[in-house]
């Protein structure tokens, strides 16, 4: 038997620079948008590569902003996957536009074959998510979007860190000159960086920048702090019925120190997933998470897949018995077909994307965060290991079934 310990499914990363930086915000009298924010988004647009870089309160802001500001709006189509949170179809929705779900691949990524099937004359956006922090195809969308004309905008809440064919996700390919028109990410408190709450959203287009900009403060023509600033003036125009997405400074002010930290994070969440497989790649009833060597994985999320024909259980046993041993785990993603809100448009959806659906039952995320220990990764892929031999079915077991 396991000594027991008690395994959080997550726990921040937050140091001394952190906490520091918190409190000179808080002591310089300006706590909203400003100063820090300014540098959060220059910080963070070098560190991705990309020219324009807007913090807003989360990635949910970030997409529904430039959907909103693409006109994305009603009488229009966004192909997007049914494996992901419920924010990635609710932007589309709030913006009038509907959702159309297309299948996932095998490691669980919007799959650029099924996006192309669902393309139809209303089609006028892709919407793929990097699930788990593994990018996703983009030059396929990239190409499809050139055939279709359509744009193309990046759920990137999993992928701070990642990497897409030698450039961070957000970048694009300069080479090339191609990119997607938009990509958001997010800073939630489980993310590989975080303020507890907030996002940025990237584009390489000036002009949707400037009206994601605008539309992200009410519309207003400028924001607080360049009207109350030592030079500012207290004029302002509304210019078009915005939104309440600003990122404050004190949030910033932690985004700053963790976006430094960020290299580091991301090689300790690859260091400890290699661990898990190494840990649990002799366990025949679990699948290992994909990866693929042309990207630079995040690692945000490290996901077993169950192979159930092999275990006498379901999920939902395999996880109460991950938690008996102190093992907090989670799933990601309950399809979008599956939630009573979407049951109107989205219901007819499980037929159209069967890998989907056959993938969410055997879903399991295991602890990934550097603020674990190695020891602790350890005990976890064991407890893995024991209960996946206490409910491993035998082939006596499995020739009577037959029978």
């Amino acid at each position: 038997m396991l000594p027991y310990q008690e395994i959080p499914f997550h726990r921040p990363s937050l140091g001394v620079e952190e906490i520091e930086e918190v409190v000179r915000t808080l002591q310089s009298g300006w706590l909203t948008s400003g100063p820090r924010v300014e540098q959060f988004e220059r910080e963070f647009r070098a560190y991705v590569e990309a020219p324009y870089a807007l913090a807003v309160n989360s990635c949910t802001a970030g997409l529904h902003l430039a959907l909103a500001a693409l006109n994305l709006g009603p009488g229009a189509e966004v192909i997007t996957t049914p494996l992901t949170f419920c924010a990635t179809v609710n932007v589309i929705l709030h913006t009038g536009a509907r959702p159309v779900l297309a299948d996932v691949g095998e490691d669980g990524n919007l799959d650029p074959q099924a996006a192309a099937a669902a393309i139809t004359e209303r089609t006028r956006a892709i919407l793929p998510v990097h699930f788990a922090g593994l990018p996703c195809d983009l030059r396929a969308f990239w190409a499809l979007a050139r055939l279709h004309g359509l744009r193309v905008i990046e759920d990137a809440a999993h992928a701070a860190g990642a990497r897409y064919q030698g450039w961070p996700v957000g970048a694009g390919d300069p080479a090339a000159d191609e990119h997607s028109d938009a990509c958001a990410f997010s800073f939630y408190a489980t993310k590989n960086l975080t303020t507890g709450e907030g996002g940025m959203v990237t584009t390489h287009e000036e002009d949707l920048a400037e009206a994601m900009r605008v539309l992200c403060l009410h519309g207003i023509s400028r924001d607080a702090w360049r009207r109350y600033a030592a030079r500012g003036r207290w004029e302002y125009q509304v210019l078009q019925p915005g939104f309440k997405y600003n990122l404050s400074d004190i949030q910033a002010a932690l985004g700053v120190h963790q976006l430094r930290r960020l290299e580091e994070f991301t090689r300790v969440r690859t260091r400890y997933a290699r661990l898990y497989h190494e840990l649990l790649a002799d366990v025949e009833e679990v699948g290992l998470p994909p990866d693929r060597a042309d990207c630079r994985h995040a690692w945000h999320l490290y996901t077993l897949r169950l192979r159930l024909e092999k275990l006498t259980v379901p999920r939902a046993e395999f996880i109460s018995a991950l938690r008996a041993l102190g093992v907090s785990t989670s799933v990601h993603f309950i399809p979008i077909p599956l939630h009573p809100a979407y049951a109107g448009w989205a219901g007819r959806a499980s037929a159209a994307c069967p890998r989907a659906m056959a993938l969410y039952p055997r879903l399991i995320s295991l602890p990934l965060y550097p603020a674990m220990t190695e020891n602790q990764v350890a005990y976890v892929a064991e407890a893995v290991k024991q209960v996946a031999r206490a409910h491993r079915k035998t082939k006596v077991a499995g020739l009577a079934a037959a029978v």
